[in-house]
């Protein structure tokens, strides 16, 4: 194992995931345990693999279902806050995430349509910020950590909301500084390295702050701000492995 510990450090962490599904056989028998809870396939697992695109994390990648935080909160915010997995709905999954498509692609109660421009995994290629699909078209819209990658990042979200039925709601999460009261954007910065050194990734053109939620009500959504610190246990916190300062932006259409 020493061996297999060398290569999930030295592999570039953006790729570290597409190569662990090779191996999650071998991943959930040598880090079975119980310190730690994935939600999503209801596991548990003496420790997480690490990830971090430049700066890595340790105990956040779940062996069994390849989950990050952000995968599990939101597992965790539907099945205790939604009736997502028993009520017929219309779904939209925006860039659709590896440990979500399956269980949602086989859930009956689901018609579950996904779009992205590149993903394999879409069934329709589409710009996000010009979405071919009819006007209060879904119940439930899901879109994760793409707008970050938008810069029209307003057109995206009135497209969302356009989509989106009334009475629907999404949950729309991207990679935020609480610390920030203020987003902090550049359109003059366009080389990867500089995007990088900027905004912590090289195809990222903002760092969110918390003006987030006030760019999701300009767009018209009604923004519950599902706080992990206010809904969770520290002990919780720890076994599923989730950000304490997180908060899940769940957006409602009049």
């Amino acid at each position: 194992m020493g061996l297999f510990k060398t290569i999930l450090n030295t592999v570039p962490r953006p790729w570290l995931i597409k190569a662990s599904y090779l191996a999650k056989p071998l991943l959930n028998l040598w880090y079975k345990g119980a310190t730690f809870i994935d939600p999503i396939n209801q596991k548990s697992y003496r420790k997480f693999l690490p990830y971090g695109y430049q700066n890595q994390r340790e105990n956040v990648l779940a062996p069994g279902t390849l989950s990050l935080e952000r995968h599990r909160l939101m597992w965790l915010y539907l099945t205790q806050n939604t009736h997502f997995f028993n009520q017929s709905l219309k779904v939209l999954h925006v860039a659709p995430e590896q440990c979500f498509y399956k269980k949602f692609r086989k859930q009956n109660n689901l018609d579950y349509t996904t779009t992205d421009l590149e993903s394999p995994l879409a069934d329709v290629k589409a710009d996000i910020c010009n979405l071919p699909f009819k006007d209060n078209t879904y119940d439930v819209v899901f879109c994760n950590h793409v707008l970050e990658h938008i810069p029209n990042d307003a057109k995206a979200m009135s497209e969302l909301h356009r989509v989106l039925k009334p009475g629907g709601w999404g949950i729309f999460q991207v990679p935020q500084n609480t610390e920030l009261e203020t987003t902090y954007e550049d359109h003059t910065i366009t080389q990867p390295e500089d995007r990088k050194k900027h905004f912590g990734q090289y195809d990222h053109v903002r760092i969110y702050g918390l003006d987030y939620f006030t760019r999701l009500k300009n767009a018209g959504f009604t923004v519950q701000q599902f706080k992990v610190s206010e809904n969770f246990t520290p002990k919780q916190i720890q076994q599923y492995s989730l950000m304490a300062n997180e908060i899940l932006p769940v957006c409602f259409k009049k």
